[in-house]
């Protein structure tokens, strides 16, 4: 499909290449691997998991599903969306685009604040590097860019300006812009998801009702916008697509209904699972203050029973007078 297997950067078809059909086999096969998207990936990974031995030659835990979570499926589904069919054809079918921008938005996000970065590298950096970071966790500047009505705000008007715009275009036909979009995809959807999720420390802890409702929020315009897209007569980026002259795979007509399709499922799907998780979390949080306030009564109860035992006062700490005592001999 392109001059060559392995680049620098992610190579992007253009409707003068020479492209393969997407047909058969072709959707396993077609794998390209640029050079710095996957050391960026390598070097990420990397580090994490460098976080997770430190913690263990020193004796601590760290849960594996927290591991498996950022580096076997969030690093894994971004991998996916950018090296697989996905990315190789993500400038010539809007279906393959839809797929890579939901894997790279809505569920890689989740699956890399999952595994509680920012608490593994609290848990492993050296003193002053630690100093920094808990710095940066709690100034103005993360106050605001996790702040959860912001970045609502923007995970709901993002997809509306990208499609209904000429932004999603230049994309198209840029390739820095393109891979822009990518990086902001990821950027935005773990600044949405991190203060929502909140495993990790926040500057900013909502209320569990606030964050589910904040999820629910999301959700119809994910769907409105899908229906539209899947219902539109008229065709985004058109003179691009059309301009590919395929003749495999579905018209460009039928490909924006898949695209449209795409989006509406996965974005309430992705959203119901979050919830499911803010619910969990929601309940084991109960649970443990409710176990929390049940050993404090029973402390308070044995502190009680033993102040009396001693003949101490039930409302002071001191000693009953003698004469307040009973007296068998009277």
């Amino acid at each position: 499909m392109f001059t060559g297997f392995i680049g620098v950067l992610p190579l992007h078809a253009k409707p003068d290449d020479d492209i393969i059909p997407l047909v058969g086999t072709r959707y396993l096969t077609a794998w390209e691997f640029p050079v710095l998207a996957v050391l960026g990936l390598l070097v990420v990974g990397g580090l994490y998991l460098w976080g997770v031995r430190t913690l263990t030659k020193r004796g601590d835990k760290w849960p594996i599903a927290r591991t498996i979570s950022f580096v076997g499926l969030g690093l894994g589904s971004i991998a996916v969306a950018t090296f697989s069919f996905l990315g190789v054809y993500d400038t010539v079918l809007f279906w393959a685009h839809m797929i890579q921008h939901m894997l790279l938005n809505m569920i890689a996000p989740v699956f890399l604040v999952a595994g509680a970065p920012a608490t593994l590298a609290l848990r492993t950096l050296p003193k002053r590097p630690r100093g920094w970071l808990l710095t940066v966790l709690h100034s103005w500047f993360a106050k605001v860019l996790l702040f959860p009505p912001l970045t609502t705000g923007l995970m709901v008007a993002s997809p509306f300006i990208l499609y209904s715009s000429g932004w999603y275009e230049l994309t198209l036909r840029n390739d820095f812009h393109h891979d822009a979009l990518h990086l902001y995809l990821v950027t935005l959807g773990c600044l949405f998801f991190f203060p929502l999720l909140g495993v990790d420390p926040v500057p900013i802890r909502m209320p569990y009702p606030i964050r589910i409702l904040l999820f629910l929020l999301t959700m119809p315009f994910h769907a409105f916008l899908g229906v539209t897209i899947m219902g539109s007569s008229r065709l985004i980026a058109e003179d691009w697509y059309l301009a590919f002259e395929r003749s495999w795979g579905l018209s460009p007509l039928e490909d924006q209904s898949w695209a449209g399709g795409l989006m509406w499922a996965t974005g309430d799907i992705t959203m119901f699972f979050a919830m499911s998780a803010i619910f969990i979390q929601w309940i084991k949080e109960s649970n443990r203050e409710a176990r929390r306030m049940d050993r404090a009564l029973d402390l308070a109860d044995a502190r009680e029973a033993g102040r009396r035992r001693l003949g101490y006062d039930d409302t002071s700490n001191e000693p009953r007078p003698q004469g307040d005592r009973d007296d068998p001999k009277e």
